[in-house]
């Protein structure tokens, strides 16, 4: 019989489930016999089945289109119960050996002709176009391959026939169909690299059909299917060609060179269709999926690194054709901005493993070793810089060692390559980069230069300098010329030489020398047109003129050695007609000196004058409204699409486009070039500034675009958590003068006259902005204020100050307002950068915020936006610290900002922080923000000591007392309050008990004063008598226990242990176990003393914690026969009982050690102490808690390092170990005590099994009492 013959007669004979089905509808239960099954199975299909129905029939049973999916429930479960996979297996198998049998063929044969005529079945019916095979084709597919590997389970199929007879049908494998065989185990793609020679001919154009191929849009599963397939085999190349050579799996050379060459090709497709055909969408696509492929690959990180710098070094070689002269000619088209989106991309996502060093590194050995292609390499030098702001101090390394190492050896190559690197530097705009000019000044402008140690390093630079002159732009010329390097006298004669070359080149270029630039184009950037450079030059020489009340050397030497150039570009801009102001401004002023000096020809002069008194003829206004909107509409998309990514939280993509609006901008503002000898002042009009609409508008645009960005960003982290973005935006601005000038004029007319009309969102947005203008100080030029008397330039902030009046009740609002804002967002970027936060904090503002603060409060008393400045406060200091402090550097951060913050709160009014409120015409205090201010910050870095200090505590009650003295009940509005505070905010109350005595007499005096002379209120004659109990109970006297809580008592006596001798004795007259209040109070100073004890551990360069563990111990002998103490160590608040209020005396951090407190102190106790805390009831169930705890302090870091963590750890378990059988057991106990043996089993498992034997003796005992 042959197999086509066993395959057809498959059509009249019904199927084997079909068979089964039948059979199990008459059985009342389905067969459970597995064994019996399999017989039964066999011998039915001698009788009824051929071999490819059953093959086809086991292929589709879990497919969901298979008809006996849709039988019944029932159905279906006795069906899938009936027939196992060992059944499946087992009949396919005794299928295909009784069929090679009959046929005479061997039984590998016979297997590798079916699995292929079921694949050809399966894959054979779609368009050979379809790189993916459809979702029910995969499911097919993937019920074969199971059978298949039941197959090479039981030694009846062989993977390496199987691919050599695929090979015969496929020239071209599917690669949906390789991965497939290789994930499902059946025939791997490692073995396939090795036994297929032509591997190399199908894997790379499948690769790229299978990129370029785009599954239809609404068919999301197979777009899925896809990426995987491309990332798994992609991973498994780079897994093969580039594991470590010393690894025993390592592959032979071939597979490795096959591996990394089909590697290669990809990447050489991806740079030509890159370069090629990037308009092409299709190709875009294609080229786009491959370079996601270097962010989804997936193999071990070492793997990972040799594969992307390979790849990144076969792309910084591909192709070397460009020269180095083509590189410096065209050097400014390979910029960030005009560089190929997929081309950054790839660099971006070859680069993101690694330092910025590793791969400045790397390229600094890629151009000592290879022949380069400077185009790929300037635009990764680009890309890495934009997308890194940490990258520029590197790369200032870097070219430090070029230069060291160009000048040592008088190597040309290294000569070059820092020029180059430093120019593409400087093209991506000054917030990433310095200028060429800045860079070629500090290396060559100073007698310290790179150049000055010798004439030979003179002459090489020289020589260098002469061989560039016929490839470079006129830029760089220009900047040579203007800003040489520094040459000795004596060889003055060498320097003349390049500049007389370096003249002959711009004309040669029509760049003459007389057409340059007065001060020059030193921005490194394209030249400027000549009426441009005329245009600077103008406002530069009207600037310094308004500024010094003289004509600059500049101008008057112009004059006469530049004559032409004064003459036909310079006194044409600056003469030009317009509508001339009343009063005479600083352009006017500088022109009549220029007349008085005869620099003006009389007949240029009069024309001038003549056709500015036409203009005032035809017009009234006198500013020219500039309608070009382009750029303006250019820069909303820009910096919308800049406040995105800044929410977004991509630092890369933000430098990204902050690097385009610097470009658009620089369309805009032309910009004022910076001269070394000469300090910039901007003259700051306090009346109405006459700019351009479109300079106007486009101030406005980027204020309010920053204000959102502010917004959004701190919604979604608060400022000192955010990247840079805002101090980089600041900066592409900062060094404009002509921009700036607009700003700070935009910004003096918002201040002073239209604050009180600003929302809280302009307003901490223009705060913001003003304190990175203020940080951007040795950028930036000072300001002289027109109306500034003595007139002496001053620094920005300070010019914005005085911006701020307070000529009426609602300006010195706005002005404390906005200072607050100031100060308040300084001192939170402090804490993420390395500037100190002096430097972000205008003192101007700050003066004027504690000033105007204090001139405010009276008013305030009277008026309800004293409650606003209330609430502004504390919700400031809520924004400012939020999150977590789980971590130390972010408890040790807060530690430091609330400090720096808490000084702020000094210098305010202490009656700023609590409300008066009014309401059915009777004035009360509510301190509902204060308390949990306190709750929340100050609680969690009250350490060392788990107090408030002094000066503030007593600042808070002071503010209390003022605010009371407003109401009309001040007694009796105290005493409310203060009971409030005494229950809901207990570090407060344990804070005043502890420092009475240093600020009673303060506190009793301004009492004094507020009330004229009243008795102090009952609460205030409630601290002292405490502080008089606990006083004479250290003398040995037991007075009356006053009526005070029992926490304000503990810590009355708190405060008198720190100097007591004889503790025991002193504690020894309270009475536990008879006096439920001397229970409370022994509890509760137990707690404080043993947070005292924590805090020294954590502190100890602040207190000796055997001082503090001694004090446990006393108070411990006097509370060890209650059980009361062992609630303070409960992890659970309302498990505390009555003592809960101490989980708001400490910090959430001791209270996560007090597991580790427990036992640190039980340890230190002596045997007679032990002996009697374990027999109290629920010492045990307490103790294993705290066990439980011990182990989690450990697993989350948290342990103290004294005593060491080791120690504390063995030395608890032995003594909880050697407690167990000691330990009374009651009913109630032995529920909690069952599940914390439960939780054991997984902490230890020693405790968990002493903790088991000692309830079943317990259970036996208790089993035998009932007997």
């Amino acid at each position: 019989m042959s197999l086509s013959a066993s395959c057809g007669s498959a059509r009249q004979k019904r199927s084997l489930s079909s068979l089964l089905d039948s059979h199990s509808l008459k059985r009342p239960k389905p067969l459970r016999d597995g064994q019996r099954l399999q017989e039964a199975a066999i011998q039915l299909l001698e009788q009824q089945q051929d071999l490819c129905s059953l093959f086809k029939e086991i292929g589709t049973r879990h497919d969901p289109s298979n008809p006996i999916n849709s039988t019944g429930e029932e159905q279906r479960k006795e069906v899938s119960e009936g027939i196992s996979s060992d059944v499946e297996g087992s009949l396919l198998v005794f299928g295909l050996r009784r069929q090679a049998r009959q046929l005479a063929v061997p039984l590998a044969t016979l297997s590798v002709k079916l699995v292929l005529e079921r694949l050809r079945e399966i894959t054979g019916s779609e368009d050979n176009d379809r790189e993916m095979l459809t979702a029910p084709q995969s499911v097919k597919l993937c019920a074969l391959l199971e059978s298949a590997k039941e197959l090479l389970t039981h030694g009846c199929l062989c993977p390496k026939l199987l691919w050599q007879e695929y090979r015969k049908y496929h020239k071209l494998p599917k690669l949906d169909v390789v991965y497939q065989l290789h994930l499902n185990d059946v025939l791997t793609l490692k073995d396939i690299l090795k036994s297929d020679e032509g591997v190399r001919l199908w894997l790379v154009p499948q690769l790229k059909a299978l990129c370029s191929w785009t599954p239809p849009q609404e068919d999301k599963e197979t777009m899925q299917a896809q990426q995987k397939v491309m990332s798994g085999i992609v991973g498994l190349l780079v897994s093969f060609g580039f594991q470590s050579s010393q690894e025993p799996a390592a592959m032979e050379k071939r597979d490795f060179l096959l591996c990394t060459s089909a590697l290669d090709a990809m990447l050489f497709w991806f740079l030509d269709t890159v370069d090629t055909t990037s308009t092409q969408k299709l190709c875009e696509t294609a080229t786009d999926r491959w370079c996601q492929l270097f962010a989804d690959v997936s193999t071990y990180p070492d793997v990972n690194q040799r594969f992307f710098m390979h790849s990144l070094t076969q792309t910084l070689t591909y192709k070397p054709r460009l020269t180095v002269s083509d590189a410096i000619s065209l050097q400014n088209k390979w910029t960030f901005e005009k560089a190929s989106r997929l081309l950054t991309s790839l660099f971006r996502k070859l680069s993101v493993i690694f330092s910025v060093n590793q791969l400045l590194r790397h390229l600094q050995q890629v151009l000592e070793t290879h022949e380069v292609n400077w185009k790929h390499v300037l635009c990764f030098l680009s890309t890495l810089l934009v997308y890194n702001p940490s990258a520029q101090p590197s790369l200032r390394e870097l070219l430090s060692r070029l230069l060291t190492s160009a000048f040592e050896g008088y190597d040309l190559e290294s000569m070059i390559t820092a020029f180059l690197l430093a120019r593409q530097g400087a093209l991506q705009g000054p917030a990433i980069f310095p200028s060429y000019c800045d860079w070629f000044k500090e290396c060559f402008g100073g007698a310290s230069g790179f150049h000055a140690t010798s004439k030979k390093s003179l002459v090489f630079l020289l020589k260098f300098l002469s061989d560039l002159v016929p490839f470079e732009p006129p830029q760089y010329l220009k900047v040579h010329i203007l800003h040489p390097p520094y040459v000795p006298v004596k060889y003055r004669s060498l320097l003349m030489e390049y500049v007389s070359l370096a003249k002959t080149r711009l004309a040669d270029l029509k760049e003459s020398v007389e057409e340059m630039g007065l001060y020059g184009d030193v921005s490194g950037a394209e030249a400027a047109p000549v009426q441009c450079q005329a245009v600077q030059d103008v406002d530069k020489a009207v600037s310094l003129f308004e500024s010094t009340g003289r004509l600059s050397a500049t101008v008057m030497e112009a004059s006469i050695f530049r004559r032409s150039y004064f003459l036909t570009r310079f006194l044409p801009t600056l003469l030009k007609p317009k509508v001339l102001p009343v009063k005479a401004d600083a352009q006017m002023s500088f022109i009549e000196a220029l007349k008085k000096a005869d620099k003006i020809p009389a007949a240029q002069y009069s024309a001038y004058v003549g056709s500015c008194q036409r203009l005032r003829q035809q017009e009234r206004n006198a500013v020219r409204v500039d309608n070009h909107d382009h750029p303006l509409q250019l820069l909303e998309v820009q910096l919308q699409e800049l406040v995105e990514h800044v929410v977004d939280g991509s630092e890369g993509d933000m430098s990204a486009q902050l690097s385009k609006v610097s470009h658009t901008l620089g369309f805009i503002f032309p910009g004022l070039p910076t001269d070394a000898l000469e300090k910039e002042v901007i003259q700051l009009q306090t009346g109405t500034p006459q700019f351009s609409e479109l300079h106007m508008k486009v101030v406005n645009v980027i204020l309010r675009r920053f204000c959102q960005c502010i917004l959004d960003s701190s919604q979604v982290l608060s400022p000192n958590k955010q990247m840079t973005w805002a101090s980089r935006f600041v900066s592409v601005f900062a060094c404009n003068i002509q921009l700036l000038s607009c700003l700070l004029h935009r910004l003096w007319d918002l201040l002073h006259n239209q604050g009180s009309l600003l929302s809280g969102p302009h307003l901490l947005g223009l705060a913001a902005f003003v304190v990175h203008l203020h940080a951007s100080t040795l950028q930036s030029p000072l300001v002289h204020l027109a109306s500034l008397c003595p007139a002496k330039p001053v620094p920005i902030s300070e010019a914005l100050s005085s911006a701020l009046v307070c000529s009426t009740q609602t300006n010195m609002l706005f002005c404390v307002r906005f200072c607050m804002a100031a100060v308040s967002y300084g001192i939170c970027r402090g804490d993420s950068l390395t500037q100190p936060q002096k430097d972000l904090i205008p003192s101007s503002f700050y003066k004027k915020e504690v000033v105007y603060e204090m001139d405010l409060t009276p008013l305030a008393v009277s008026h309800q936006s004293r409650a606003d400045v209330c609430d502004f406060l504390f919700e400031l200091a809520s924004e400012r610290f939020s999150g977590s402090l789980t971590e130390a550097s972010a408890q040790l951060s807060c530690e430091h900002t609330l400090n720096t913050w808490n000084r702020v709160l000094l210098a305010l009014p202490s009656v700023s922080f609590i409300k008066v409120k009014a309401e059915e015409g009777r004035r009360h205090l509510d301190c509902d923000k204060l308390i949990q201010h306190v709750n929340q910050h100050q609680r969690s870095v009250c350490l060392p000591g788990g107090l408030l200090s002094c000066h503030l505590t007593s600042h808070f009650l002071k503010g209390i007392l003022y605010a009371s003295a407003r109401c009309s009940h001040v007694g009796e509005e105290f005493c409310k309050i203060w009971s409030l505070i005494s229950q809901q905010c207990p570090l407060l109350l344990v804070s005043t008990v502890y420092w009475w005595d240093r600020m009673s007499a303060a506190v009793l005096s301004l009492w004094c004063r507020l009330s004229d002379g009243a008795t102090p209120p009952e609460q205030l004659q409630i601290i002292a008598s405490s502080q008089h109990w606990a006083r004479s109970l250290m003398g040995g006297q037991l007075l009356h226990v006053p009526s005070a809580p029992a926490l304000l008592l503990a810590s009355s006596i708190y405060e008198g242990l720190q100097g007591q001798q004889d503790v025991h004795a002193a504690l020894s007259f309270l009475e536990p176990d008879k006096d439920i209040k001397h229970r409370e109070v022994l509890v509760f100073l137990l707690f404080l003393c043993v947070n005292n004890y924590l805090s020294a551990l954590l502190y100890p360069q602040e207190k000796c914690h055997q001082k503090a563990i001694k004090l446990c111990t006393e108070v411990l002998k006097v509370a060890v026969d209650c059980t009361d103490w062992l609630l303070i160590f409960k992890s659970n608040a309302a498990e505390k009982g009555v003592y809960q209020s101490v989980t708001m005396v400490t910090s959430d951090r001791c209270d996560q050690l007090m597991p580790w407190a427990f036992y640190s102190v039980l340890l230190e106790q002596s045997a007679e102490l032990h002996h009697k805390v374990v027999r109290r009831p629920d010492f045990l169930s307490a103790a294993v808690c705290c066990y439980i705890g011990l182990q989690q302090i450990f697993l989350d870091g948290l342990a103290i390092s004294d005593p060491p963590e080791s120690q504390i750890l063995s030395r608890s378990k032995r003594f909880l170990l050697s407690a167990i059988p000691h330990t009374p057991a009651s009913s109630s106990s032995c529920r909690l005590l069952t599940q914390l043996q439960t939780q054991c089993v997984n902490v230890d498992p020693e405790v968990a099994a002493a903790l088991f034997a000692h309830l079943n003796a317990h259970t036996l005992i208790t089993g035998m009492e009932f007997l």
